[in-house]
Order: C-alpha cells, then structure tokens, then sequence
C-alpha cells in the first residue's frame, strides 16, 4: 500500500500534512505498531482526498477535529485486527519502539507525543476504547466532550471510560521518571556488562526482583518464550546470550525511545536488538528490561 505523502503538493496535501506529526501520534499510541500506524494513516488520506473530490460534499471547517475522528475510528477499527495477531504471536508481544536518531529532528518531533515502553505495555490491557480514551484524553489533552463526537457516545459514557482507564493505568504504570542523564549511566552500563560478559557488573546494575520481557516473535533470538524474574536468572540468561553471540562485528548504539535512553546492538549494519530499560524509584537499578529482536520490528533502525 502507498504511503502517505509527506511533501505538500496542492492545498488539500498541505492541509493533510500539517496535521500528520498528530495523527501518527494519536494512532501508534492506540496501536504500538509503526506498520499498521502508516497503513491506518493511509486510510485516513484516502479518506481525506475522496472528501475533497466530491463536489456536493460540505466544506471540513475543522480539519484536526475530522482527521482525528477518522484516525481513531480507523484505529479502532484495525485494533481487531492487531489483537488477532497477537493471539497467534510466539512469546510476549511487546509494542514496536520508536527509535529516535541522533540526527532525526523530524522523527522526534513525530514522535514527542509517544508514551513510554512500559506505559504502552500497561495500555496493552484496556480495551481498545479505553486505550483510545485515555490517548485523546490523558496524553493529548481532548475534553470528553470533544472525545465523546469523535467515538460517538455520549460524554458521560466517555467519562466512565476515562475514569476506568486512569485508575488501570495509574495503578500499573511506574510513579516515576528518572533524570534522563542517570537513566542513560544506568543503561549503558547494562548494556555493556551484558554484551562483554561482566557477570560481577551486571549483577551490580540489576535490582533483585527485576523482570526481563523478550519479543522475539518466533524470528529473532528470544531468551525466554515467557516473562523471566529475579537478578540471578535475568543476569544468567544475558551471560549465556553474550557467550553465544556470533564473533564478528558487533556494535552497540545509544538513542531514544520516546525520551527513555535505550541500547541498539548491531552486527555489521543489520540490527539485532532493541533494549528499553525501567528503573527502580531510587533510579539505580533497573526494575524491568523490555527486550525486542524480532526483526520486523526493526526494520527502520540504523
């Protein structure tokens, strides 16, 4: 399927396209997918043309208010469809990280409004209407009564859904957010202890009920097919991944996933890994490792 266009042609794109950063924002936060993100985006242009072919059809005085009902209603729609994949997944499905470069200004900016890692796996569990609520409403400040025209309920019903999804996330999510330079001390030297074997350095690093998710997806290497708890295991697991890793060149990168520091393992130019971390509240160990290596869930790293 074609992508949706990213360079202003006619007024109708440009009208389109100032709105985009939004809706690939809005849409991948209900979503976790970057691909089924473009593929509803596209739906939402197709949409957005057509109106504008018709010739009896209303002027849209509001483009943002439209193009956002279009997107999450498409969103919605395609949820279906994720979930049903996801019955099927091998291992823990974990949503795909939006990895941003050193020199992607663009990204960044597309990316601002993305929740953290461990905030998408918690909307993993509401239902897609409570995902998409709390979305509109937590994350980019829609009033329920603004949410309630774009779902087609009523604002009451909204509000009860807002309130369910609130007290669901709050009670899971982490209660903080470390300073972003310890967060990347911390992570690199996770990264580095794993991937060089240090046993005495990544046991240091671990806190002693921290948890390991691995998305694999049956392609990639997996070190576990289930969550994995506790410092000895974790940090026994990654000892015996380091030893099995192929000799060659093998490299480790540092960016962002929305704002949280993460390691990029590369060998040569393909990428092998994607490692998010969460930290403890004293922000010196890490709580939880979100780890992906299935590899059509990095195809856009470099």
């Amino acid at each position: 399927m074609a992508s949706t266009p990213r360079h202003a042609t006619d007024a109708v794109t440009e009208r389109f396209l100032g709105h985009r950063e939004l809706l690939f924002s809005v849409v991948y936060n209900m979503l976790g997918s970057v691909a089924d993100t473009e593929d509803t985006l596209q739906e939402v242009w197709l949409a957005w043309s057509a109106r504008h072919r018709g010739r009896e059809s209303a002027p849209i005085e509001n483009a943002r208010a439209y193009l956002v009902r279009v997107a999450v209603n498409q969103a919605l729609a395609r949820r279906a469809l994720v979930s049903r994949r996801q019955e099927t997944y091998v291992g823990p499905w974990l949503p795909e990280p939006l990895v941003t470069a050193e020199d992607d200004t663009a990204g960044a900016a597309e990316r601002g409004e993305s929740l953290s890692m461990a905030v998408l796996v918690v909307l993993e569990t509401l239902s897609p209407l409570e995902r998409a609520v709390f979305v509109l409403h937590e994350v980019f400040g829609f009033a329920h009564p603004e949410i309630a025209d774009i779902l087609g309920r009523t604002p009451a019903a909204v509000r009860q859904l807002a309130a369910r999804a609130r007290r669901h996330v709050h009670a899971r999510r982490p209660r903080h957010r470390p300073e972003p330079g310890v967060h990347a001390e911390v992570t690199e030297r996770f990264a580095a202890a794993a991937l060089g074997g240090d046993l005495k350095a990544l046991l240091e690093v671990l806190a002693p009920d921290v948890t390991l998710w691995t998305d694999g997806g049956g392609k990639g290497p997996a070190t576990s097919l289930h969550p994995v708890h506790g410092r000895d295991r974790v940090a026994a697991l990654f000892m015996a991944v380091a030893a099995a890793l192929p000799p060659g060149d093998l490299r480790l990168r540092y960016r962002r996933v929305a704002g949280d520091p993460c390691a990029l393992l590369f060998s040569g130019d393909s990428p092998l890994a994607v490692v998010v971390t969460a930290l403890t509240p004293g922000a010196t160990r890490i709580a939880t490792i979100y780890s992906v290596t299935n590899p059509d869930k990095l195809t856009t790293l470099r």
